[in-house]
């Protein structure tokens, strides 16, 4: 596994560049309503307001498959303003939940969503983080303890693949 540019490219295996995956990724910097307006202009999809307590927004992309924005209470909403970071309400808590994609087919969307919701004001602070959920079905438990061995050695990988500060311990 070798980063170019802002892309990681899996060697080998063909199988890991067609692995199902999702991902969840929180952020806090701008609201819910405005990262799904964010994402339902660049995917072309329908925005939905979703209700709930989780004050859930969905993207109906053109493919049929639904992005959410979702609240999360462990997020320490701030929003930036005139150059400093502030404490925010909690519309500013913010967490992408995305459907089931492919490395090979969805990376590269993936990037440059989270590109245009970073333009948009979003950003990180120590309380967001990213959940990868992969799916299990084709693995065996060697497998998978070698998948997590891959993902804790190259983390900074992914974290550049999708242009995320990572966070330094204080």
């Amino acid at each position: 596994m070798y980063v170019t540019k802002t892309h990681i490219t899996l060697k080998g295996d063909d199988k890991m560049l067609n692995a199902k995956f999702g991902i969840e990724i929180e952020f806090t910097g701008i609201t819910r309503e405005k990262a799904a307006k964010v994402a339902a202009k660049f995917l072309e999809g329908e925005y939905i307001e979703g209700g709930t307590y989780y004050d859930v927004k969905k993207v109906m992309a053109p493919d049929g498959r639904i992005w959410e924005f979702v609240y999360d209470g462990s997020i320490r909403t701030q929003v930036s303003r005139n150059g400093r970071r502030v404490n925010a309400n909690r519309d500013y808590s913010v967490e992408i939940v995305s459907p089931i994609l492919t490395y090979r087919k969805d990376i590269d969307t993936l990037q440059e969503l989270v590109r245009r919701i970073r333009k948009a004001g979003a950003f990180t602070n120590s309380s967001c983080g990213i959940h990868i959920h992969l799916d299990g079905s084709p693995h065996t438990p060697r497998s998978i303890r070698n998948f997590i061995n891959i993902i804790a050695s190259r983390n900074d990988l992914f974290y550049k693949a999708l242009e995320i500060k990572m966070a330094t311990s204080v």
